[in-house]
């Protein structure tokens, strides 16, 4: 049924009522279920931007030409289905004749008449607001989305209460339940001991002296899961000056933070490295150049020389300088090949099964020295480790020990493990004749370096061991007495 004026939709008594109701952007509209009847108030045509009498008014219609199709099955949903309240109100779109779709809100209620059942209902036109409303959700979501993914939180701290109010992301940061209440106190609980004096300081310097902070710190979680975080927080003043309250951000920024210190410790170790080589350069080019002049010096020598018995002296020492060059080109390629094995694969060894081939193969010497071999690998009987590497360090270490024992008391030398976290150290220790570390302490693992009088020392087994152990990341420390003995702390991994 067409309404040609909009105020046949009402009695007459209601006249000055429809007036109304059609000049505040709304409409109203009514359903015969048994006649299929429909009758639209010329607000009703209003709203949509038409003329009343200008499109077809039919259930139909509505429907199929009015109706945004993916909001049909909420709004015969809101037709059929009784509410206690005896209405239902949704939200559709609906299809203006000049604006495209917009919003709309429909309130329907189902009546009972003589006649009967009828749905009447009502229409208000709601775009503007539900826009609002969507780019407001819409910024919320990528501002929480953005925050999820760079795992960044807000704090706030009244400073009159000293009350904290943290948000959902700070709460994932923490591993916490968001509907826990957490106090300044509680909340900087969770950061490992000594860092907690420095956030609780950087806080009251901004309390009293309205000074902003930026810290990267080490949390630990509900979870006991330990992760670097950074806190920033900024002052927010009164007209007076006063701090009245700390707001700042929150971030999880272990993956950052981790990388970091590994890429800070892959500098370190390269730059140790390449002093390291360097300094073996600058040795080995000295001896080279040293024994190839005196070589080419016993060369002229040897040919200037008209006795037999001259040539045959300075033949000798062509003879010592030649093995002498030949042992330098050996150390070289000792030092040459840890760098290149370094990318070898490792395998997972039994540091006792290690142990005894190496003293097995030193069996003569450990004899010939009375000494007593102690070992436990009880604490961390395993390691994936380079073979080659592990056995030339234990047997670098127990040669070392044996060479310089002692000569007043039989040699005593221990060789065990322990595990810290991720970390396995080998402490290998002996009671010597030690090392007088004042005076040589920065030397030790020096190139062709020796601090006794023994006839074979060569200064290059400790140059070697503390490069095979730094180029796969470890550590060596030396603790010695003279006349006491020695200990090696080496951190493996």
């Amino acid at each position: 049924m067409t309404i040609e004026e909009g105020n046949n939709f009402y009695s007459d008594d209601a006249s000055h009522l429809a007036q109304i109701i059609d000049h505040i952007n709304a409409g109203i509209w009514e359903f015969d279920i048994t006649t299929k009847d429909v009758k639209w108030s010329a607000g009703f045509y209003t709203i949509l931007g038409y003329k009343p009498g200008e499109i077809e008014c039919s259930y139909n219609y509505f429907l199929e030409n009015l109706l945004y199709h993916h909001d049909k099955p909420l709004f015969l949903k809101a037709i059929n289905t009784r509410n206690p309240e005896n209405s239902n109100t949704v939200q559709i779109r609906l299809l203006t004749k000049s604006s495209g779709y917009q919003w709309f809100e429909s309130t329907t209620q189902r009546w009972e008449n003589g006649h009967g059942p009828k749905f009447t209902g009502s229409l208000i036109n709601i775009n503007q607001a539900k826009l609002l409303s969507l780019r407001a959700a819409q910024n919320d979501f990528f501002f929480n989305e953005t925050g999820t993914i760079a795992k960044v939180s807000g704090f706030e701290i009244d400073v009159m209460g000293m009350n904290l109010s943290l948000s959902k992301e700070a709460f994932d940061i923490y591993e916490l339940n968001d509907q826990v209440k957490l106090s300044i106190e509680e909340a900087i609980s969770f950061f490992e001991p000594q860092y907690r004096p420095l956030l609780n300081e950087a806080i009251d310097n901004a309390v009293k002296f309205c000074k902003p902070y930026d810290m990267e710190l080490l949390l630990r979680t509900a979870k006991n899961n330990v992760i670097w975080v950074r806190a920033k927080g900024m002052p927010i003043i009164d007209d007076f000056g006063k701090c009245i309250k700390i707001r700042g951000i929150f971030q999880d920024i272990d993956n950052i933070k981790k990388k970091g210190l590994a890429l800070q410790s892959s500098i370190n170790l390269l730059n140790d490295q390449n002093k390291r080589l360097q300094n073996f350069a600058y040795i080995v080019s000295h001896n080279l150049r040293s024994n190839t002049g005196n070589l080419q010096f016993m060369v002229n020598l040897f040919e200037e020389s008209e006795s037999e018995d001259d040539r045959t002296e300075v033949f000798a020492h062509i003879k010592s300088i030649s093995n002498s060059l030949i042992t330098t080109i050996d150390h070289l390629n000792e030092i040459v090949k840890i760098q290149t094995e370094i990318d070898k694969d490792r395998t997972t060894l039994e540091f006792e099964e290690v142990f005894k081939n190496v003293t097995s193969a030193l069996q003569s010497n450990i004899e010939s020295a009375g000494a007593k071999i102690e070992y436990d690998f009880t604490k961390c009987p395993v390691i994936n480790y380079i073979p080659a590497y592990l056995e030339s360090i234990m047997q670098n270490l127990l040669t070392n020990s044996l060479k310089y024992r002692h000569p007043d008391r039989q040699p005593v030398i221990s060789c065990r493990t322990v595990k810290d976290g991720p970390h396995i150290y080998m402490i290998f220790e002996d009671n010597g004749v030690g090392i007088d570390m004042a005076r040589y302490g920065d030397k030790v693992f020096g190139m062709y370096k020796t601090f006794h009088q023994n006839h074979d020392a060569k200064g290059i087994g400790l140059f070697i061991t503390r490069n095979q152990i730094e180029s796969l990341g470890g550590t060596i420390k030396l603790d010695s007495t003279v006349n006491v003995g020695t200990k090696f702390t080496i951190k493996l991994v």
